[in-house]
């Protein structure tokens, strides 16, 4: 618990997206949660009302853009407007997952950018600052005309995944493709272990082949596979065959975002997978909790970089190494 007297000018507000996350950010610091009303009009707009003076408060609001992305999106949007009309010292747009993200670029011809869209919009409707959450892709903080805190729940993971005690020497850290292969070896650096890649090729628009293993020998060895999110589970699950091909022992699978969506039950309950790690960044609905699936709490880790933010101090003195692409 962070709570000073410097608290008294801070105050946390929240969307209807990841409620649960804001509520135990703001038990972390000390601070009672801000009083919102959010609804509903019968024609489906999103309603807004602030429920306290904010004049001169230093504000955080915390929203996850996922599912349903497009009204989280709108409805952040909405509070912000509502916040920069009621004369705050400063807004910070907290999000723990950043939809949109994967479209960050023209892969193809007559497309939008919508990360960069959204970033646009964000910046638009009144937040000063942005603190994000492993964001797919760390030129995104580029995108954004504003201060933007990047942090990683690297840390995090890489504490739970020490608590399962595997032998350092029987453990690998395995990167579903060589998109991820950065994250892979932070992930790698903090829990140890030898490092091995997956060569995933495309043969189509729709079919992706993964069967070569580049790196450390797996067979016999506890596999962590690692990877910032978990969309469809196709790429995870393909991970999984090949670890299991190649003599895995063991299989975990470590992401931050667990956006869990289209055929991932499908995917992901055929796979042979001991444990799946994911942080609270997005909200898991009890369907979604599969036995084998464990969620791991950042709220300390936001808690951290809102006081630092509050207090005008380094964030990147949080983290003793520095991530893949971040200078300090």
């Amino acid at each position: 618990m962070f709570g000073n007297g410097n608290n008294n000018k801070l105050k946390i507000f929240s969307g209807r997206a990841n409620r649960s996350l804001a509520e135990k950010i703001a038990v972390d610091l000390g601070s009672g949660m801000g009083r919102i009303s959010i609804g509903d009009f019968p024609d489906g707009e999103t309603s807004v009302r602030i429920d306290e003076d904010v004049r001169g408060r230093d504000v955080f609001i915390v929203q996850s853009i996922c599912t349903p992305v497009n009204q989280n999106l709108m409805e952040l949007l909405i509070m912000l407007d509502a916040f920069k009309r009621a004369s705050p010292a400063r807004i910070t747009a907290v999000l723990p997952y950043y939809g949109y993200a994967r479209q960050d670029r023209k892969d193809k011809g007559r497309v939008p950018i919508s990360a960069k869209l959204v970033a646009n919009l964000i910046t638009k409707a009144g937040a000063d600052r942005v603190l994000a959450l492993d964001l797919h892709a760390a030129q995104i903080q580029g995108f954004f005309d504003i201060p933007v805190d990047h942090l990683y729940a690297v840390k995090e993971l890489a504490k739970h995944v020490r608590s399962l005690d595997i032998v350092p020497d029987e453990l690998v850290v395995l990167s579903p493709d060589e998109g991820s292969i950065k994250k892979a070896l932070d992930f790698q650096k903090n829990v140890g272990g030898k490092i091995a890649m997956i060569d995933k090729r495309r043969t189509s628009a729709t079919e992706v082949k993964q069967g070569h293993l580049l790196g450390a020998p797996i067979e016999g060895k506890s596999v962590i596979i690692y990877d910032d999110l978990i969309s469809t589970g196709g790429t995870i699950a393909g991970a999984v065959r090949v670890a299991r091909e190649f003599g895995a022992k063991k299989v975990y699978v470590g992401a931050t975002h667990g956006v869990l969506c289209g055929k991932w039950m499908e995917n992901l309950a055929k796979a042979n997978i001991d444990q799946i790690a994911v942080t609270d960044s997005v909200p898991l609905s009890p369907e979604k909790m599969l036995p084998n699936i464990k969620v791991i709490s950042v709220a300390g880790l936001f808690a951290k970089a809102i006081q630092r933010i509050h207090g005008n101090e380094s964030i990147s003195a949080l983290f003793s190494d520095e991530s893949p692409g971040e200078k300090k």
